[in-house]
């Protein structure tokens, strides 16, 4: 991330609060990540080498990607990690100790026999919103992450997912394009449940067509109220990304949902692989430039904050506070 474009763009680091809408937080001495721990002979998924990332990252970690970003909010999305429960437990820790993450989507899998204890017990613990269970199959493997494409119209399935609202539990989704009209048919199906688009709907084929197909699709999900887009995983749909390459993306999500019904967020560490925290919100600031300052609010933090029920915000920008060794920041004493 040395060359001069890139440092150029970190020069527009947007200049308002920003509240990070989707980030990971890891901790291989405490937790299996199966994910991260895929041997490198059966090759990579469509992410690219995530070699670079099978470590450790803790708080201290995350905010010096931050660096100069007036962070004031994140979300921590649940890290595929192999006990759920244990994760959660774990971050409820972190946020104790630490200031951020200031929210926590965990994870339980919808079709498990014990789903609905599961999502009892998650709801219950500190800090959790929502829940996610990732949904986004291709017939192509190396993109997809599930085994079925139909989990999302499955009876046992949906009879867990109807259980969210009841428990005050969002859900974020992570399909793709080609899965929207199930999307459209579970949104209208629950319409008191908040649903939130990982990933601006994973618009992998950045064809003509394809780019013509998600759009198309982005609108019919967005007709759906209930619905929110996340702005993310810039960098794992194009590993080269420039600002006019994820141009059409950041914009057709925000034409699609509007700014009161969208957000940016990081997706680090993952995303980390293809770019600094800096840059991409250097680019996501570009992209918006001729935005009000109402609508730049929303996209950047407000839609995250309602979405999330961050609560108020106060104290002093969190990536500006010293940390010390072990991923905390050192708090100030009165």
């Amino acid at each position: 991330m040395s060359g001069g474009p890139h440092r150029e763009a970190e020069q527009r680091l947007p200049d308002f609060p920003v509240v990070d809408a989707h980030h990971h937080l890891c901790n291989l001495s405490q937790h299996s990540y199966p994910w991260l721990e895929r041997p490198v002979e059966q090759g990579f998924p469509y992410h690219g080498d995530d070699r670079p990332i099978r470590r450790d990252y803790l708080v201290a970690d995350y905010l010096d990607d931050v660096g100069g970003i007036d962070l004031i909010g994140s979300v921590h999305i649940e890290n595929g990690a192999a006990d759920p429960r244990r994760e959660t437990a774990w971050l409820a820790d972190v946020m104790r100790a630490a200031p951020i993450p200031s929210a926590l989507v965990a994870k339980v899998d919808l079709l498990a026999d014990s789903a609905a204890e599961d999502l009892e017990w998650q709801a219950a613990q500190p800090g959790v919103r929502g829940i996610r269970q990732i949904l986004s199959w291709h017939p192509d493997p190396v993109y997809t992450h599930t085994s079925r494409p139909d989990i999302i119209e499955d009876p046992s399935w949906l009879t867990n997912f109807s259980r969210l609202a009841a428990l005050g539990l969002s859900f974020d989704l992570q399909i793709y394009p080609h899965q929207m009209e199930q999307a459209v048919v579970l949104a209208r199906t629950f319409p008191d449940v908040r649903i939130i688009l990982d990933h601006a709907g994973m618009p992998i084929s950045r064809t003509e067509p394809g780019l013509d197909h998600w759009r198309e699709q982005m609108r019919r999900l967005a007709r759906c109220e209930n619905v929110v887009c996340k702005i993310s995983g810039i960098g794992t749909q194009d590993h080269d990304w420039t600002v006019d390459s994820i141009r059409p993306i950041v914009l057709g999500a925000v034409e699609a949902f509007g700014p009161d019904r969208t957000m940016f967020a990081s997706n680090f560490p993952v995303d980390r692989l293809y770019s600094s925290f800096t840059r991409l919100y250097a680019a996501f600031s570009e992209l918006t430039a001729a935005f009000s300052a109402e609508e730049r609010d929303q996209l950047f933090a407000s839609t995250a904050t309602e979405v999330y029920r961050l609560g108020p915000v106060t104290g002093l920008p969190l990536c500006r506070r010293r940390t010390r060794r072990g991923g905390h920041p050192r708090r100030r004493t009165m």
